[in-house]
């Protein structure tokens, strides 16, 4: 186990590293002047564009620029962003939105998913199935940025149930209608896998071995079948943890909510390589983080799984 841990670090690091380097070529491929966009219409003289060039390392080539950012990067100097704040207080007040939002998105997503998926694979056939079913392929087929705007139609002008936006400090109500559309289409695809993984296994000899054994079928199910389901569906969330984190745009810009997506999305507007990369390298830590954690959960959802 400690050997397989510590491959599993070691690869995080190149992984780390080739996705900040093709971000932040990305980045400085962008059309565009960063430094005239500061200003907007407003002219700029060829001396203070030089200055701000220089100061954030915008007239270096880009394998420096990228240098100097792993650097930097190694101390927890991020630099600043092109007004004059620190990178890292920048993100510090708009992760713990998006965790917030992020996290609620998933336990929204694991528990229906996971609840609904149950039923429609024991019940296999029956009409609650199909509903579930369509439901399922409805909430996959229609784009996030719809479902939001629906939501916020009915739910908020309609209903009066939950508020139409987060604004700058959100709570868990102003929370909840964005969290359920950005866990939306998770839950759905959790739903359907779900139902697939159960029905497949409760077809399994084993599954008849022990109700011949006299097993009831509760504890049939509940021992066997859904230990063995769960195995792809905890794959599925332990992945989708890490992609909510950066995924939760669309739903921040429909809602108004000040994260980690809203921030991303700005940075990329403005130009600021800088601040993109070391979103995206949070991002990408989290993933990889999610998904280590997830294998070692398999050894404890099936035994005969052993990690050399």
């Amino acid at each position: 186990m400690g050997r397989y841990l510590l491959r599993r670090i070691l690869q995080m690091i190149p992984v780390v590293l080739g996705t900040t380097l093709l971000i932040y070529a990305l980045v400085f491929l962008m059309p565009g002047d960063p430094v005239a966009a500061m200003f907007g219409a407003k002219p700029v003289q060829p001396a203070v564009a030089a200055q701000i060039r220089a100061e954030y390392n915008l007239d270096k080539p880009f394998i420096i620029q990228y240098l100097l950012f792993l650097k930097n990067a190694l101390t927890f100097n991020f630099g600043k962003t092109f007004s004059g704040q620190q990178v890292l207080a920048v993100i510090g007040r708009a992760f713990p939105v998006t965790v917030k939002l992020a996290i609620m998105a998933f336990v929204f997503e694991a528990v229906f998913g996971v609840v609904f998926g149950i039923i429609s694979g024991l019940k296999k056939g029956k009409w609650y199935d199909t509903v579930i079913l369509v439901i399922s392929l409805l909430l996959i087929s229609v784009p996030t940025f719809v479902t939001g705007f629906v939501m916020q139609y009915f739910l908020g002008v309609q209903w009066h149930l939950l508020p139409i936006t987060a604004g700058p400090n959100p709570g868990f109500l102003d929370l909840l209608m964005p969290a359920m559309v950005l866990g939306s289409v998770s839950m759905a695809s959790i739903i359907r896998l779900t139902r697939s993984e159960i029905t497949a296994n409760i077809a399994e000899d084993y599954v008849r071995t022990a109700r011949a054994k006299g097993m009831s079928n509760k504890m049939v199910v509940l021992r066997h079948v859904l230990r063995n389901s769960l195995i792809p569906v905890v794959t599925y969330l332990g992945a989708d943890l890490g992609a909510l984190m950066g995924g939760a745009m669309i739903s921040e810009r429909i809602f108004n909510i000040q994260g980690i997506g809203n921030t991303l999305y700005q940075a990329i507007n403005r130009g600021e390589g800088t601040l993109v990369v070391s979103i995206v390298t949070l991002m990408v830590l989290i993933f990889v983080v999610c998904n280590l954690i997830v294998d070692m959960l398999y050894a404890v959802l099936d035994p005969r799984i052993r990690y050399q």
